[in-house]
């Protein structure tokens, strides 16, 4: 019985669970006069959670844990000579296995006896069913494979069994436990209860998650190249010493220049959308009349939604070779000589097209937060004489600050983390640089670069990009920190 059917069944049987656990509390409750200490509906939730949480819960553990339990008994099944290979060889072993596997399903009995035949027999068989195996087997992958189709439908089979069984159980406990006394608000309220702390606990351990897993590869990386090397290097080369004549891999990985491209490319950009962000913002929330910010709010709004891809290709097509020809004419014009002194790959370029991008970011954003000012400190300031333009800037913007703060760190975040931009517009090339007409590259461009192409896992080329991955996350985390003691000094001052 596949997944779906047997989620299909639990589903079922806890909205019967429900049902029944209503219709048994108002009858138990009926016969010996007393009144229920709960809704009926807590006790159809209660009948409802006993039915399908633990039966879910098995379901669970059984898909996680049977793959890796199966797996492990067909390599024990593996000829001597096999486990002594690598695991590399052995798990390229299993992929055929796999495959064998899921061909042999297609196979009616009649074919099923051409199976003894070998391996050199069966590969005929298998591309007459659509099944193409990508290599040459052996005859004991053929018994492995039949020895993982008969696991696999056993552990289907009890899994069914045991899920279903357990449904059953908990509807049956729970509908036996059912009486006018029984406090089932309580026991659904704390079941809810667990249900939000592990859905506030998700983002938690999403991030230790993704910390250790990059952790685990920076070490890695540093036990090959030096931290001070990494940390304070000025030149971006992560080259294979063997292109030189040598066999170890070599490279200088300079975090300097990356950094300095990111943190330039977002400056520029957050240079060019923050004002205009901000105006836009304003204009909206305090000056705009209700049609004209219903028509323009939304068509702002409309550039967060544009792909960055797109952004790129507009930096690549309009942006960057209007900005090299327009400073090709002024040259012209100044010294008589039209050369261009802004390349159209550029610091400016990628981060003017990010500033666009970035624009409903910034506005959106505040425009909700200065909105969100209590109307009360409003007629308060023009009450007391103030204009409307001194209300906006002594009274709104320092009590919307701290909202403002925040939105301003998530643009901030949005522009340090922005990839297709940069390489579109700004290049590849790593340089340290402080001209803005001459193009940079940033962290996360060269984090693609390093783990796309043919580079092994365990060269320092390639663990680098885990050591950008956990420098930028500390970046970023140093931020919000800053951003939280700002947010946190104004609050306090104008609650």
């Amino acid at each position: 019985m596949s997944t779906t059917t047997i989620l299909s069944i639990v589903l079922v049987l806890a909205v019967v669970a429900y049902v029944l656990g209503r219709t048994t509390a108002k009858r138990r409750a009926a016969a010996s006069g007393t009144r229920l200490h709960s809704r009926e509906g807590y006790y159809g939730s209660f009948a409802l959670l006993w039915t399908i949480i633990p039966s879910l819960v098995l379901l669970a553990v059984w898909l996680l844990v049977s793959p890796a339990v199966i797996d492990t008994a067909v390599r024990d099944s593996f000829p001597e000579h096999v486990k002594a290979e690598t695991q590399a060889t052995q798990g390229l072993a299993m992929g055929m296995v796999d495959s064998i596997a899921r061909g042999l399903r297609r196979l009616d009995e009649q074919e099923m006896t051409r199976v003894t035949a070998g391996f050199s027999a069966l590969r005929p068989v298998l591309a007459s069913k659509g099944v193409a195996l990508a290599g040459d087997g052996e005859d004991y992958m053929i018994d492995a494979a039949i020895q993982l189709n008969g696991w696999s439908d056993a552990s289907r089979l009890w899994m069914t069994i045991c899920v279903i069984g357990l449904a059953l159980a908990g509807l049956l406990y729970a509908v036996w436990r059912i009486r006018p006394e029984v406090r089932a608000r309580n026991s659904v309220e704390r079941a809810v209860l667990v249900a939000l702390i592990g859905a506030s606990a998700i983002a938690i351990l999403t991030t230790i998650g993704i910390v250790l897993s990059m952790l685990s590869e920076t070490i890695s990386f540093f036990r090959s190249v030096p931290a001070m090397e990494f940390f304070f290097g000025t030149v971006w080369d992560p080259r294979f010493a063997a292109t030189v004549g040598t066999t170890s891999s070599d490279g200088q990985f300079g975090l300097i220049p990356l950094l300095a491209g990111t943190v330039y490319i977002a400056f520029v950009a957050m240079l060019f959308a923050v004002p205009i962000g901000l105006f836009a913002a304003t204009y909206l929330a305090e000056y705009a009349g209700p049609k004209f910010r219903a028509f323009a709010k939304p068509l702002i709004e409309v550039l967060a939604g544009i792909p960055t891809i797109v952004y790129g290709f507009f930096a690549l097509v309009t942006v960057g070779p209007f900005l090299r020809d327009l400073s090709a004419d002024i040259s012209g014009i100044v010294t008589g000589n039209a050369t261009s002194f802004i390349q159209a790959q550029s610091v400016l370029t990628a981060g003017l097209v990010m500033g666009i991008m970035l624009i409903p970011f910034v506005s959106s954003l505040s425009d909700d937060i200065i909105t969100a000012v209590p109307r009360a400190m409003r007629d308060g300031s023009l009450g007391l004489g103030a204009t409307r333009s001194e209300t906006m800037r002594k009274v709104i913007l320092p009590a919307a600050l701290p909202g403002i703060v925040g939105a301003l760190l998530l643009t901030a975040s949005r522009a340090i983390g922005e990839t297709m931009i940069v390489v579109l517009a700004a290049g590849v090339a790593a340089r340290l640089t402080i001209n803005p007409f001459e193009p940079m590259t940033t962290v996360t461009v060269k984090i693609v670069n390093q783990l796309t192409g043919d580079l092994e896992f365990n060269s320092p080329q390639t663990l680098v990009a885990f050591a950008l991955g956990l420098t930028l996350f500390f970046i970023t985390l140093g931020l919000n920190i800053y951003a939280l003691y700002i947010v946190r000094k104004y609050r306090e001052q104008y609650e």
